[in-house]
């Protein structure tokens, strides 16, 4: 009953808000999910299992939001936002979004190409020439490693990840942690990301440019490519060209200070059941810097903030093929061409990858429900999202779990999602 009170006020206060700055309202009007072939008695079994994960301690608080045909039909908070502090987690709350940074800053360079500015098919070191001679470290029989020439690396290489630049975990490991990088990480860095990616460029790749799918810092490095090409920060841009125009207005690589009561804490499985407070600082890095760092990297690989709203405009711009409320950020064919797979069977012949996106290829090999050309992908605080063309739906969950928690609420969501679906 409180879950469905939640529902009906957020329901009015989008009805009666009318300025641009409401994320939620750049999206279509509510809608009863029976107008959009939706059951709410159905949408009630997901609300009653989101509340048993965090009533028992499985994850500490979570926001879901689904979307069918352009109307939001479903927008829950869950548990709490800070434990310690006694907060509830509240539907507009923001969290540390990492690697679906990763779609917005492929967006922008979809964009650039869009604009003329450049070519996904171009060589990276036309943008950043300490690209132009590269190595790639292949591991010797009984421990070391040889340094062979690389073949050069594309701007679509960084876009599917098979350009050959993962984390610096690869067997040239040491050269990397001496170059000081960590992960996916970047907000503790004092140095703008331009000049974090030039330093990547005389380390050695973990593999040869377009053999293999490797997941890395390949989005960190176009965030550079942007901030050369654009002639802007990257903050500037995403902000100008994305965020602006999509109503986006609580998605941030840094929180402005008025709104860090908004934040949410970082949880993790507690040893013997429950849940304990990730660390502020250390190999991890969980909770980060994101309010009180250095605010100088802008890390298009893993460093967004964000909202749920926020998110969802921007998935449903996509959904739309580009366009969302009269602001068109993309053409449908590129849309089209982000959507697809470009990797043949680096993934294996259930999943591929596209520019920016997961996609899915075969659902009975997958084995859960969704459709032929949903993509989407998720973040390392256990956040996850994904777009379904052909069932018209976008679906947007936001925890703050590192680890994630020991149940399958993903698995979870995604049944008690499609399960509500009644009329195709």
């Amino acid at each position: 009953m409180q879950a469905k009170l939640r529902t009906i006020f957020f329901l009015a206060v989008l009805c009666l808000a009318t300025g641009p700055g409401l994320a939620s309202a750049q999206l279509a009007a509510i809608a009863d999910p029976a107008v959009v072939g939706m059951s709410a008695d159905r949408l009630e079994r997901l609300t009653e299992t989101l509340e048993r994960f965090s009533e028992q301690e499985q994850t500490a608080g979570s926001v879901a939001m689904v979307l069918r045909r352009g109307q939001v039909v479903y927008r829950e908070a869950f548990g709490m936002r800070d434990r310690e502090a006694g907060d509830a987690m509240e539907a507009d709350d923001i969290f540390r979004i990492a690697s679906q940074t990763k779609a917005i800053v492929s967006t922008a360079i979809m964009m650039l190409q869009e604009d003329g500015k450049l070519l996904i098919s171009d060589r990276l070191s036309q943008y950043i020439p300490e690209f132009a001679e590269t190595q790639v470290a292949v591991a010797r029989e009984g421990g070391g490693y040889d340094l062979v020439e690389g073949r050069p690396i594309t701007l679509r290489h960084l876009l599917t990840h098979t350009a050959g630049i993962g984390w610096g975990s690869g067997v040239a490991r040491e050269e990397w942690n001496a170059a000081g990088f960590q992960q996916w990480y970047f907000a503790n860095k004092d140095e703008p990301i331009l000049e974090t990616v030039r330093r990547i460029g005389g380390l050695p790749l973990d593999g040869q440019p377009g053999d293999a799918f490797i997941y890395g810092l390949s989005i960190d490095v176009l965030g550079a490519v942007v901030e050369v090409v654009s002639g802007m920060p990257l903050d500037r841009f995403l902000q100008t060209r994305i965020f602006d125009p999509l109503g986006m207005d609580d998605t941030h690589f840094y929180l402005p200070l008025a709104k860090r009561d908004r934040l949410t804490a970082v949880y993790g499985p507690a040893q013997g059941g429950g849940l304990q407070r990730a660390a502020d600082s250390g190999e991890r890095v969980a909770q980060g810097a994101y309010v009180d760092g250095p605010r100088v990297s802008f890390s298009g690989g893993a460093g967004l903030l964000s909202t749920a709203d926020d998110y969802a405009a921007f998935l449903q711009m996509m959904l739309n093929g580009g366009e969302l409320n009269g602001h068109r950020l993309l053409s449908p064919t590129t849309v089209d061409l982000m959507t697809v797979n470009h990797v043949d069977d680096l993934l294996g012949s259930t999943s591929g990858f596209g520019l920016g996106f997961q996609v899915l290829r075969d659902v009975g090999a997958r084995g859960t429900p969704g459709a032929i050309g949903e993509f989407g992908w998720g973040g390392a605080y256990h956040s996850s999202y994904w777009v379904d063309p052909l069932n018209e739906l976008v679906v947007v969950y936001f925890t703050q779990m590192m680890p994630g928690p020991r149940i399958d609420d993903f698995g979870a969501l995604r049944a008690l999602i499609y399960q509500a679906i009644v009329e195709r």
